[in-house]
């Protein structure tokens, strides 16, 4: 039998309750104590404020937050705990953890493959966000197979519906969760980690004509030009193929469906011109062979891109 998150959460959510009343009520005790030691009854209390208690609480939303806990730094939600799942799972996907080992798997030196027996990283640092499945290594489809391999084939469905509604948004789970990457992972992959990303975010622009992340600490100089091969120049071609089907079925199509034609023929030239562009910047830097050097910093090494990466906000 697969696993539930659901049931992982609730359990989680009771193991933070505990710990945060277990921990106001020692707060309270020593409180009562000095209290007693210094003949202090007339002027304190030993209450300790909800607020106050340094470890995190968990509610299902942010409405379930009491007026008690208003104002600290230890309130997260269901959605907090789903955008840490996802996170973990991405990391995962990349090789900076392993299901298979304690701590850090890799954060730089010598790779060692022994380490990744449940989850295999992925081969070349490049993880493309689509709005399709384009590429067999689509962030949306390897998120899936994450939940798959770790909860359960039989409860995939369940498991993918409870994250897509923690996350919030119309459609189907994997919809759902396929925007998540594409609009919001990187916004909340540079708040936990203080505007300092070990996940860049490779980003044509607005019409999302091409995404893809990679791992920092596995950049190596040949990435953009993988990058441009293997991925840019593939999904050049694909839009060129989709557009074509799309000018053939436009000419036998009326009415509503032509209306629903038109629309998407509009936004996959927009993606394609968009990654026109992309393109020559990607070719550009990739000719230079750029060097990291870690020590300098994300900051520093970020800048080296200009602008084909996203902006850190």
């Amino acid at each position: 039998m697969g696993q539930l998150i659901s049931d992982k959460f609730t359990a989680w959510q009771a193991e933070c309750e505990a710990r945060f009343q277990q921990l106001k009520a020692n707060e309270e005790e020593l409180n009562r104590i000095f209290i007693d030691i210094y003949g202090l009854q007339d002027e304190l209390t030993p209450e300790v404020a909800d607020k106050d208690v340094t470890v995190h609480r968990i509610f299902n939303t942010k409405d379930d937050v009491p007026e008690s806990m208003k104002g600290s730094n230890y309130v997260r939600t269901l959605r907090d705990e789903i955008v840490s799942l996802i996170s973990y799972a991405v990391s995962c996907l990349f090789g900076r953890y392993s299901l298979d080992v304690e701590g850090l798997a890799y954060a730089g030196g010598e790779w060692d493959s022994s380490k990744y027996q449940t989850i295999i990283p992925d081969a070349d640092n490049i993880l493309p966000i689509c709005d399709d499945d384009y590429f067999e290594d689509d962030l949306t489809g390897k998120f899936v197979d994450f939940v798959r391999v770790v909860y359960g084939e039989d409860t995939l469905e369940e498991n993918l519906k409870f994250i897509a509604d923690a996350l919030g948004g119309k459609g189907a789970p994997r919809e759902i969760i396929r925007s998540y990457f594409i609009n919001d992972f990187f916004a909340d992959h540079c708040k936990t980690y203080q505007k300092r990303p070990i996940y860049w975010l490779f980003d044509s622009g607005k019409k999302n004509g091409f995404k893809a992340l990679i791992y920092l600490h596995r950049y190596q100089r040949d990435l953009l030009a993988r990058m441009r091969t293997d991925y840019v120049h593939e999904q050049q071609e694909r839009y060129r193929t989709q557009l074509s089907h799309l000018a053939d079925a436009l000419e036998h199509a009326s009415g509503a469906d032509k209306v629903r034609l038109t629309k998407q023929q509009k936004k996959l030239q927009d993606q394609s011109r968009e990654l026109q562009t992309y393109e020559e910047k990607i070719h550009h830097l990739a000719d230079q062979n750029i060097e990291l050097d870690l020590d300098d910093g994300v900051k520093v090494n970020y800048a080296k891109f200009g602008d084909v990466l996203a902006k850190i906000r």
